[in-house]
């Protein structure tokens, strides 16, 4: 298609001109699905993709610089739209990966023994009271073994607010003192 032609095209396209949209569309279309189709396997994710190809193509046009070659800015489109849908399904085959795994009968990580290892019942219990904030900050520390400026760090916060926290978190466990063996209660009241 010669460049002066698309190049109205494109302008009565700005203007809101669907004729000019589907003239483009028809110009385009199997060089784009060519490209498609050498990027994904499957047909059902190809035209999806199309269609997002044309939609971004339609809503973008505003952005499109007249002084650059249609067919590499519409390229581009292309190629950022496939990225993005492999984006999405990676995200979606994620998301069932994880399903699939928590719906399996048998996960190791639903054992007592892995959640209960090394502490006692009423332990985690009295952890399970604190809010959340105070909980990542007890965990850290005592399951394992970060200092509260390394807590501070990993969390992305002052080690001023590390300390209230742990302070607040030791205090709220002092007070359900009556349900912690002695030994855990030895180890809290050092700090």
């Amino acid at each position: 298609m010669q460049s002066e032609y698309m190049y109205q095209l494109l302008t009565k396209m700005k203007d809101g001109d669907q004729q000019a949209f589907h003239k483009i569309y028809d110009a385009t279309y199997q060089d784009v699905y060519r490209t498609v189709c050498f990027m994904v396997d499957h047909q059902q994710d190809r035209e999806d993709i199309m269609n997002e190809i044309y939609m971004q193509m339609w809503t973008s046009l505003t952005t499109y610089d007249t002084n650059r070659p249609f067919h590499f800015w519409l390229n581009g489109l292309v190629i950022r739209q496939v990225q993005r849908f492999r984006v999405k399904s990676w995200r979606r085959f994620r998301i069932f990966e994880r399903i699939r795994g928590f719906s399996q009968e048998e996960s190791h990580w639903d054992q007592p023994a892995v959640l209960t290892d090394g502490t006692n019942q009423l332990i985690s219990q009295a952890i399970q009271k604190l809010t959340d904030k105070q909980r990542a900050v007890i965990i850290l520390r005592f399951y394992h073994d970060y200092t509260l400026e390394e807590i501070a760090t990993l969390l992305d916060i002052p080690l001023g607010t590390v300390k209230s926290r742990y302070h607040a978190a030791l205090q709220s466990l002092r007070k359900n003192k009556g349900i912690l063996p002695s030994e855990r209660m030895e180890k809290i009241n050092d700090y």
